[in-house]
């Protein structure tokens, strides 16, 4: 399975917030919001600060995916 973090764009656009205003918020680094636009697995103390700043919970943000099986 991968990580997906469209729901936390959606959320963003839905805040009015820039991913610069996220990163500001959270004290992440830029390297932490990469990885998000990656989907890339990061650190949940980062994702639980996410979830502080929204105001929202960690399904709000982060959707799990089925990786499809390769021949």
């Amino acid at each position: 399975m991968t990580v997906c973090y469209n729901k936390l764009w959606k959320l963003l656009i839905d805040k009015n917030m820039k991913k610069k205003d996220l990163r500001l918020a959270t004290g992440m680094s830029t390297t932490a919001l990469a990885k998000l636009g990656r989907n890339e697995h990061i650190n949940t103390e980062i994702l639980t600060k996410i979830c502080e700043v929204l105001d929202c919970d960690l399904c709000d943000i982060i959707e799990l995916v089925k990786e499809e099986p390769h021949d």
